[in-house]
């Protein structure tokens, strides 16, 4: 051994003998220590999936709110012979005390179309889906845990209802690296506020974090202060990084535990990457003013033109090689007068969400990019409103949602699974969301039994306790 790393040995302060001893059982740990320093040394480095995929990337378009399954993609004739009937529903002690008052079934006050080779029906509004639903997979199936958002937002995003836990693009990121090492490898394009829960929603959670989600600005440049300040030479950067970098690096030698160091001076050097990169990327000036057109960009709409910017840009990003992009739309929780918010959500993501379909699919992208759109859970067929009311909405409802996927492996123009006749709850090819969260990773080439971190003292997975891949979903 040197003389150099003797000496150093011989530095080590009780914390640190303890730290790297592991409590009499460095060896066993040694391996692990050395794996995860070699991972730290390039942490976004491209890395081979653990199967054959053809996802290579995701875009994960998030309606925050719980879009209703019933008035969009599953509709149901039932409920107009039912429409403000009693709603039959044993109820809890707890609703009993608090006094909750009569629930009625509602009918749901959209129209639909059928379209597609499959004449699948989905609300008149959207007319540009009507495009692209040969490219769509509709799964209705799926059941979530909670009808609280946090919680339920926390438990799609991450696999754990209390936060704290790695977001799936943080996973993916972890699992697959970044084609594109001048940019995130986890993007993240917030409505104008964030959603509840906060940006836990793409937090790294124990994962190192390198792999955390980036946020973009929503309004206004994306990323503030891209260019140096005046004056400022790219030499002149480059030095003050240098030096910085230095420092950090030796502060780190000291305290090998704070994986937290690692990651600042990686994000230093990224930051000065990005300034290369980044300004192209989110510049939609270049695009033509057909394609801005097509995603309602520059239109009367405001709502739609800020969506369409998120899914053009959610475009441009996977294309620069960006591993996973999650674009987020509010507004989608409709207690009262859907007709008129849901009717104005669904007016608002027509043209963007099938303008980006369809881009995918005109440059290439589409076999390669899963694209994945859900709300945290789905809506009730009743509401507890006063009968013959007309400004009906509805409730929070886990037990039945749909959920749309295209492109990357995923079966064109099916529907997958069913729920009951009143939307109540899903009753074909059921399946947990620790099931789905399998199976978008088992799409993207990962083996969620296979892509674990050891923290606090066991394995940790996205799955948590495990899950089956939902093989109806695949082509």
């Amino acid at each position: 051994m040197p003389s150099g790393e003797c000496i150093r040995v011989a530095r080590l302060n009780r914390r640190e003998f303890l730290y790297n001893a592991g409590m009499g059982l460095g060896t066993v740990a040694l391996s692990a220590l050395l794996a995860r320093d070699a991972r730290a040394a390039t942490p976004l480095a491209p890395r081979q999936p653990h199967h054959p995929a053809k996802a290579k990337r995701c875009i994960f378009l998030l309606m925050e709110g719980g879009p209703s399954h019933i008035d969009s993609f599953d509709p149901k004739p039932k409920l107009s012979e039912l429409h403000m009937t009693r709603f039959q529903k044993e109820r809890s002690r707890f609703e009993a005390n608090m006094n909750t008052g009569e629930r009625y079934y509602v009918r749901s006050p959209f129209e639909f179309r059928r379209a597609g080779k499959l004449g699948i029906e989905i609300n008149s509004l959207l007319g540009n889906f009507a495009e692209v639903v040969d490219d769509l997979c509709f799964y209705r199936g799926l059941k979530v845990e909670s009808v609280n958002h946090p919680t339920a937002l926390y438990h799609l995003n991450t696999g754990n209802q209390f936060g704290g836990d790695p977001a799936v693009g943080a996973w993916t990121a972890y699992g697959l690296g970044t084609e594109n090492q001048n940019l995130p490898a986890f993007v993240v394009l917030p409505d104008v506020a964030y959603p509840q829960g906060g940006a836990a929603n793409w937090a790294s959670g124990y994962l190192p974090p390198h792999f955390q989600g980036t946020p973009l600005r929503p309004e206004g440049a994306p990323i503030l202060d891209m260019a140096p300040p005046a004056g400022v030479t790219p030499e002149r950067q480059r030095a003050n990084l240098d030096l910085l970098g230095d420092l950090n690096r030796r502060h780190q030698e000291r305290h090998p535990q704070h994986a937290d160091l690692a990651a600042r001076i990686e994000s230093y050097e990224l930051a000065f990457r990005m300034q290369a990169e980044m300004p192209g990327v989110v510049d939609l000036a270049r695009e033509s003013k057909e394609t801005l057109e097509m995603y309602g960009i520059g239109g009367k709409n405001p709502d739609e033109d800020a969506l369409g910017r998120r899914c053009l840009l959610a475009r441009r990003l996977v294309e620069a090689g960006v591993r996973f992009v999650q674009v987020i739309a509010m507004g989608w929780d409709s207690h009262d007068y859907i007709e008129k918010a849901h009717g104005a959500r669904l007016r608002a993501m027509d043209r963007p969400v099938s303008a980006l379909l369809k881009d995918l699919k005109r440059t290439g992208l589409l076999e390669e990019t899963l694209v994945v759109w859900a709300g945290e859970f789905g809506r009730s067929p009743d509401n507890g409103i006063r009968q013959g009311s007309t400004a009906w909405g509805r409730d929070h409802n886990a037990n039945a949602m749909t959920v749309l996927l295209a492109g990357g492996g995923v079966k064109r123009g099916a529907i997958v699974g069913a729920t009951d006749e009143t939307g109540a709850q899903a009753v074909e090819c059921v399946h947990p969301l620790r099931d789905f969260h399998v199976t978008l990773l088992h799409l993207l080439g990962l083996d969620d039994a296979r892509l674990r971190f050891f923290h606090a003292g066991r394995e940790k997975q996205l799955s948590q306790t495990g899950g089956e891949v939902i093989r109806e979903l695949l082509a």
